[in-house]
C-alpha cells in the first residue's frame, strides 16, 4: 500500500513566471511532471507529484503558478498559489540572477509568519550567476541556499536533499505516533470497529488501519470487536485501553467499566494531526451558539452522502438534541479554506485525509477570527456528556 498523500512531507515550490520552477521539479523527479514552456503562465493550477525522496522519504510536491502573473485569470490563479500555504510543510522558492524582488520578499515574510521552513533555489546559473548583492539580499531571509541549473546540473537532486534534511520539521525527523505515552509493549487495546453503512465493503477505514499498525509496531496485543462483542472481549482479558468509533462512542460507554481507559479514533487523530487542546476548548462554543447562528462543518474528502452520514445526519441530530433546536449547517469539502466570517463554531472531521500543517493552519485562521473550533469525536462526545472520560487518558 503507497503511503497516502496525507502522510507525506508537503513541499511547496514558488516563484515568478518562468523561473524554472517546472523546470527544478522535473529535475528533481527525474520525470516530466510539469509542462515546461517559454510561454509565460504555461502552470496554471496547482500540480501534484507524489514520491519517494531518499532518505527523506514519502513527499508530494506543489508546483504552483507564477507569483508575478498580473493577467486578470493570473490573479485567481495566485490565490490559489497562496492557498496552497495551508498545505505546504516545506517552502521552495525558486529564483533567476535578477535575485529577490517584491514577490519573493513578500513570500518569504509570509513563510516566516506562518512558520514554515524554506530555502531558496537560485536557477539558470548556466547562462548568468548572480551578482554577491543580490545573493546577500536573498540571504537576509534565510542561509539555505543552492544555485544551480535545473536543466544541467546532474548533482540538483542531491543538493536539494541535502538542503531538505537541514531545514525538515522536527515532526518529520521524529514522527508522532497515534499512541504516543498511552501504550506499552504487551498492553491489550481493545479496537471497537463498527460495520455500518459508511464502513467500505471488504476493508476498514484509513483511522483503524493507521492505529492497528502502529499497535503491531509496538508490539501490544490488538483486539479488534464490533459492539455486539466488545463486553465478550472484556470479560476474557482487561485492557489497557478501549478505542471506539465516534458513533458507537454512547453504547461503548455503557459497556467499558469506568476503570478502564477509553476513547475515540477521532480524538486520537484530534491530537495526531491539530491541536487536542484547541479542540476540547473549542467545542464549549456550542453552549452559545443561538438557533439562527450558522456552524461549518469542514470535510477533508470527498464522498457521497448516505441515509445515516455522520457530518450531515448524526452530529446535527445530537447538536440538535442537546441544544433543543436546529442551527444552521452548511458545509464545506477540500483543501481550500473558505471564508469563515459569520459562524458561530467549525467542527472539522478527523482529518486522515490532509496533513497536520493543514489543520493546524485552520486552527490559527479560526483563532485570528474568534471562532471556535473542534472535531467530530470532540463533539460527539460532549453532546453525549462523555468528554472528560474520553479524554481523560490524555
Amino acid at each position: 500500500m503507497k503511503p497516502l498523500k496525507s502522510l507525506r512531507l508537503h513541499i511547496g515550490i514558488f516563484g515568478r513566471v518562468n523561473s524554472g520552477k517546472s523546470s527544478f521539479l522535473n529535475a528533481v523527479t527525474s520525470q516530466s511532471v510539469s509542462i515546461v514552456s517559454e510561454v509565460r503562465g504555461t502552470t496554471t493550477d496547482i500540480v501534484e507529484k507524489a514520491m519517494e525522496l531518499f532518505p527523506v522519504g514519502p513527499v508530494n510536491f506543489l508546483d504552483t503558478a507564477g507569483l508575478d502573473d498580473e493577467t486578470e485569470l493570473g490573479k485567481k490563479r495566485i490565490e490559489k498559489t497562496f492557498s496552497a500555504l495551508n498545505r505546504v510543510d516545506v517552502g521552495v522558492i525558486i529564483v533567476d540572477n535578477k535575485g529577490f524582488l517584491c514577490y519573493e520578499i513578500n513570500l518569504a515574510k509570509k513563510f516566516k509568519e506562518l512558520n514554515i521552513p524554506f530555502t531558496v533555489v537560485i536557477n539558470k546559473n548556466d547562462i548568468e550567476t548572480i551578482s554577491s548583492e543580490k545573493l546577500d539580499e536573498i540571504k537576509q531571509y534565510t542561509d539555505y541556499v543552492i544555485q544551480t541549473s535545473a536543466l544541467k546540473d546532474k548533482e540538483i537532486t542531491d543538493k536539494f536533499v541535502n538542503c531538505l534534511v537541514k531545514i525538515l520539521p522536527d515532526e518529520f525527523i521524529n514522527s508522532p505516533k497515534i499512541f504516543a505515552g498511552l501504550i506499552s509493549p504487551k498492553d491489550v487495546v481493545i479496537l471497537v470497529i463498527p460495520v455500518d453503512k459508511e464502513a467500505p465493503k471488504g476493508r476498514l477505514i484509513l483511522p483503524q488501519v493507521q492505529a492497528l499498525r502502529e499497535l503491531l509496531d509496538e508490539k501490544c496485543i490488538s483486539i479488534c470487536v464490533q459492539e455486539d462483542e466488545l463486553k465478550e472481549a472484556i470479560n476474557l482479558v482487561k485492557p489497557k485501553l478501549v478505542v471506539t468509533d465516534s458513533q458507537a462512542f454512547k453504547r461503548v460507554d455503557e459497556i467499558v467499566p469506568k476503570d478502564i481507559n477509553l476513547t475515540s479514533f477521532s480524538i486520537l487523530f484530534a491530537r495526531l494531526k491539530g491541536d487536542l487542546k484547541a479542540f476540547i476548548e473549542g467545542v464549549k462554543g456550542l453552549d452559545s451558539v443561538k438557533a439562527d447562528d450558522k456552524i461549518l462543518v469542514l470535510e477533508s474528502c470527498t464522498h457521497h452522502n448516505i441515509d445515516d452520514d455522520i457530518a450531515r445526519v448524526k452530529i446535527p441530530k445530537m447538536i440538535e438534541k442537546k441544544l433543543g433546536f436546529k442551527p444552521k449547517f452548511e458545509y464545506f469539502t477540500g483543501h481550500n479554506f473558505p471564508q469563515i466570517d459569520g459562524y458561530k463554531l467549525i467542527i472539522h472531521c478527523g482529518a486522515c485525509m490532509t496533513n497536520r500543517k493543514e489543520v493546524l493552519s485552520r486552527i490559527l485562521i479560526a483563532r485570528k477570527k474568534n471562532i471556535p473550533i473542534t472535531n467530530y469525536g470532540i463533539v460527539i462526545s460532549y453532546c453525549l456528556g462523555i468528554l472528560d472520560r474520553a479524554t481523560k487518558v490524555f
